[in-house]
């Protein structure tokens, strides 16, 4: 069975959608190449949903940095930036904050000041995600669509066109939440081999507790979520300890395995995005060349083919690009 890569963006608006897919696609092969695996065609695909946001996209080729349009964080090569080695103890706290914030948000008698409170912190602060979960909202007077409704479909559609293949889906930030949200409410119209959530919020207790309430589901009621049942091989969960979105990074703590003892498998990873001497353990970019996810990467992409085999589809994938997609090599060679 073919394979592919099928990616989802976190929240805020972005580039272009032909100039970040090329991006998450040099991240990719980057940390390839780090690990020794050269010449890796990578058949992937981007599912972009900033327009619904963003009218606009970031502009690559913006200077003025007080332009609503400026780009702060490019794509930029690995620099030989070292980021700060982090040890146990800062592990330790974190796991307790970890634990003493799953306390605070279980106490029922506050339940509804809580809810108030991880209301107007979203609003505050994740205009996007306010919007996204803000549901029953039309995004314009022209459709009787949600913007939730209309990413949920964009990556469904997306799942489903390649459900003849083995998919690998690699969900960063908010694409996490949409990621699982879709993988739960739709399990019988699309199944995935693998997920890999990277810089996810979604152990945070307000985040968790707020999109746990927007499912609508009644098997979730009263029970913690589990890893959805349609994930057929692994669920990985890439974080590094500095990013403070996924500051609780122990997802396999907060959804159960599945009913085939699935579960989700946590690694602590080190992102070495760094730009105009600002390193930003967030940035997508340094999480798709860390070693780890190029090791899931290269392990998915060669999966039961012998070395020849995955050498010949390389370059019959590299010549197909480069003759019959003119277009996008352009992009890449921007």
């Amino acid at each position: 069975m073919s394979r592919i890569i099928i990616g989802i963006h976190g929240l805020g608006n972005k580039p272009p959608r032909e100039v970040l897919k090329i991006w998450w696609q040099k991240s990719i092969q980057e940390g390839l190449r780090h690990l020794g695996y050269h010449n890796i065609f990578i058949p992937f695909e981007l599912v972009y949903w900033a327009d619904v946001f963003h009218k606009q996209p970031l502009d690559v080729q913006e200077k003025n940095p007080e332009s609503p349009f400026y780009l702060e964080s490019p794509y930029v090569p690995s620099s030989d930036f070292i980021p700060p080695r982090i040890g146990k103890i800062r592990q330790r706290v974190l796991d307790f904050l970890e634990k003493e914030m799953k306390k605070f948000f279980s106490y029922t008698d506050y339940s509804n000041t809580l809810d108030l409170v991880s209301d107007w912190l979203i609003r505050r602060y994740f205009n996007d995600l306010n919007l996204y979960f803000r549901s029953g909202e039309n995004i314009d007077e022209g459709t009787q669509l949600s913007a939730r409704r209309i990413i949920h479909q964009r990556l469904l559609t997306t799942l489903k066109k390649h459900q003849n293949k083995d998919i690998l889906l690699i969900a960063h930030s908010m694409g996490s939440i949409i990621a699982y949200e879709v993988l739960s409410l739709y399990e019988k119209e699309c199944q995935i081999d693998t997920l890999v959530t990277i810089g996810s919020p979604l152990g945070q207790p307000l985040i968790y507790s707020k999109f746990y309430k927007k499912l609508a589901r009644k098997e979730f009621e009263g029970s913690q979520l589990s890893v959805p049942e349609n994930i057929r091989n692994q669920w990985y969960n890439l974080a590094d300890l500095r990013d403070f979105v996924a500051m609780n990074h122990q997802l396999s703590e907060n959804f159960k395995e599945n009913s085939r003892h699935l579960e989700i498998v946590d690694k602590i990873v080190t992102n070495d995005y760094y730009y105009q001497n600002k390193p930003n353990p967030h940035k997508v970019y340094g999480y798709l060349r860390t070693p780890e996810m190029a090791q899931i990467i290269y392990e998915f992409l060669s999966h039961e083919r012998s070395k020849f085999g995955f050498w010949l589809s390389n370059r019959f994938q590299e010549f197909k690009q480069k003759y019959f997609d003119p277009a996008e090599e352009a992009v890449a060679q921007r």
